[in-house]
């Protein structure tokens, strides 16, 4: 078998390195994020929650999907389904001082946050560390509207084990563009090697 020639070492090891910015990552904490899109206000969820730490409190509890920024409380997910309470958690016992105002619709995961009382839904059966996804929208609506203050508001619980942590993001927040950074990098990095390959 004939080797490989010299110059493409670099290029192959290039290849490796920028195809890893991309490779698939363990599920991350659970995260929502509550936007402005057009006239009304949209809360997406993703992640995965580690249920070690908290306290079975109750189960079968029916789901309402409800926003009330001065209890620290927001739901999301398919409105009607059953779920699972726990005890616990600690962080804000508020996210501005709005009151009570039903979701418009919801679909995905059922997953709520209640800040003031230090406690958590999940979907009933929910297997800890499993991914989760849903959303919530409320028509019509705007953060004034409903109470809501921007910023990045985060409850944790237990010790300190991988996604035990719930975060609330109201408003974009930038990223800080790391990941456009690197693929930037890697382009620079590519095109002065295609330079040296041609000499």
């Amino acid at each position: 078998m004939k080797a490989l020639p010299k110059k493409l070492l670099p290029l192959i090891l290039f290849g490796i390195a920028a195809t890893s910015l991309f490779s698939v990552q363990p599920a991350q904490a659970y995260t929502v994020t509550l936007e402005q899109m057009g006239a009304n206000v949209v809360a997406n969820g993703s992640g995965a929650i580690n249920l070690t730490g908290l306290n079975f409190f109750n189960t079968g509890t029916t789901f309402a999907n409800v926003i009330i920024a001065s209890g620290g409380f927001i739901s999301l997910g398919g409105v009607g389904g059953n779920v699972t309470d726990y005890a616990g958690l600690s962080g804000p016992t508020n996210f501005g001082s709005g009151g009570e105002f039903d979701t418009t619709t919801g679909s995905g995961n059922n997953v709520a946050i209640n800040g003031l009382f230090g406690g958590l839904a999940v979907p009933q059966g929910y297997v800890s560390g499993a991914a989760l996804s849903g959303s919530a929208t409320w028509n019509n609506a705007t953060f004034a509207s409903l109470g809501v203050t921007p910023g990045t508001y985060v409850w944790t619980w237990g010790t300190g084990l991988p996604n035990q942590n719930f975060t609330l993001v109201i408003g974009t927040v930038p990223d800080g563009g790391s990941t456009v950074s690197l693929l930037g990098c890697a382009l620079l990095g590519l095109a002065a090697l295609r330079r040296k390959l041609s000499c």
